[in-house]
């Protein structure tokens, strides 16, 4: 019986997962390797059901690398939460003679993907390709996860649109983004739209108290009106709401969690959060500014990947195929840097304090973070340092230089 290479996605879409099919297929075939996708993730075989896979053959692939989504779907199934569910992976894997496994996903399917490696005991090599448009897992520095380029464009376009629509209708969008340990995407977007305003998680220390976050978004809009500019977009990233104090977000304790243990973060109604409070804000100060919320992140997640994704997940399923099968590789998340297929062992991923991957999150000391805040319509220190600035903040804001300063200068130190 020939040998038997399978490949399964697991977490969120996002755009080149077919690429990785494609190319790892390809090369897999090319080695007289037979290629069986799984269809779902491990939601079927998790519990047993082998009737969920598809033989995969060039045909199959030909030119899949240019769609949105994944042609084997995908599920967030977590195998690693019952022993039971993970003998049965274990024992459907061995069922169908797979020798090898690729898996694509987030950080989730990564920590399936080394409890896999390790509890097969050799019978199966697995490899990893990481993909999330959060860009939030352990690769090298300057090298993002597929997926990521390709969301952060078309979402820098929908950011632009809307900040041409505020600019011609006076109002403000209150833009959340998908990101939820690591602002990356909502940075990336609103820096390449020109977006007056981005607030990433990793600026806030769990507990936060609202006030500072709302503080921050009222401080720029009137920033705007100062500068006679009554419109914007605020990009604030969908983690932010985790490191708000959960006493001021009430509702918090009300969202469910995924099959990983994740809160449901899309269940979070942060922007009409945001608009309801910061508009009765305005209006206490005589201020009446019309603010729309909006939630970008699904529509980024199956598109059609750009050219960089397209080339980049055909080098990440070759390599990963290559890994597995020539070079007789196992137990590693496949990175391509510098031109070269680089394998990181997953002993090098994990963190010692939870046992999951490590998450990559912007480091808010770098110059990219550095400029991109000062580029925005932040309050600055600069700001209240300039009394001319400071008087037409303060008229902006409807109120005197002294309690303009008590109630934002904190927000720069």
């Amino acid at each position: 019986m020939k040998r038997r290479l399978a490949i399964a996605v697991g977490g969120g879409p996002a755009p080149g997962i077919n690429g990785v099919i494609e190319a790892a297929t390809t090369e897999a075939i090319s080695s007289g390797v037979e290629v069986l996708g799984v269809v779902e993730g491990f939601k079927w075989l998790s519990n047993g059901d082998v009737s969920h896979i598809r033989e995969l053959t060039l045909q199959d692939v030909q030119g899949i690398r240019h769609r949105g989504g994944s042609i084997l779907r995908t599920s967030r199934d977590n195998p690693t939460k019952d022993a039971e569910k993970m003998k049965a992976l274990l024992e459907s894997l061995k069922k169908l003679n797979v020798s090898y496994l690729v898996t694509i996903g987030g950080d989730d399917t990564s920590h399936s993907a080394r409890k896999i490696a390790e509890q097969s005991k050799g019978a199966v090599s697995v490899a990893h390709v990481p993909k999330t448009i959060d860009n939030d897992l352990p690769l090298p520095p300057g090298v993002p996860t597929f997926g990521f380029e390709t969301a952060r464009d078309l979402g820098a376009q929908l950011v632009h649109n809307l900040l041409e629509d505020a600019a011609t209708s006076s109002r403000w969008y209150f833009v959340v983004s998908m990101g939820r340990s690591a602002g990356f995407l909502g940075l990336g977007m609103a820096t390449a739209a020109g977006a007056p305003l981005a607030v990433v998680s990793e600026e806030f220390p769990y507990k936060t108290p609202l006030k500072k976050l709302l503080d921050i978004i009222e401080g720029a809009i009137i920033k705007r009106l100062s500068l006679g500019l009554d419109y914007g977009v605020a990009v604030v990233s969908e983690g932010v709401a985790e490191r708000i104090d959960p006493e001021d977000f009430s509702f918090m304790n009300e969202i469910g969690r995924d099959e990983h243990g994740n809160l449901k973060l899309a269940d979070v109604p942060l922007g009409q959060v945001l608009k309801e409070m910061v508009t009765e804000r305005l209006s206490k100060r005589g201020i009446k500014m019309k603010i729309i919320p909006k939630e970008i992140g699904f529509e980024l997640r199956c598109c059609p990947p750009g050219a960089f994704d397209r080339a980049y997940t055909v080098h990440l399923g070759a390599g990963a195929a290559r890994f597995l099968i020539t070079q007789g590789g196992s137990g590693a998340m496949i990175t391509f840097t510098e031109g070269k297929i680089c394998p990181v062992p997953f002993e090098d991923l994990i963190d010692r304090e939870t046992g999951k991957t490590v998450i990559r999150t912007i480091d808010t000391s770098s110059d990219d973070f550095l400029q991109a805040m000062n580029l925005s319509d932040r309050l600055k220190k600069e700001d209240f340092q300039n009394r001319d600035i400071l008087e037409a903040l303060a008229e902006a804001a409807g109120g005197s230089t002294d309690d303009f300063t008590k109630d934002f200068a904190y927000l720069t130190d």
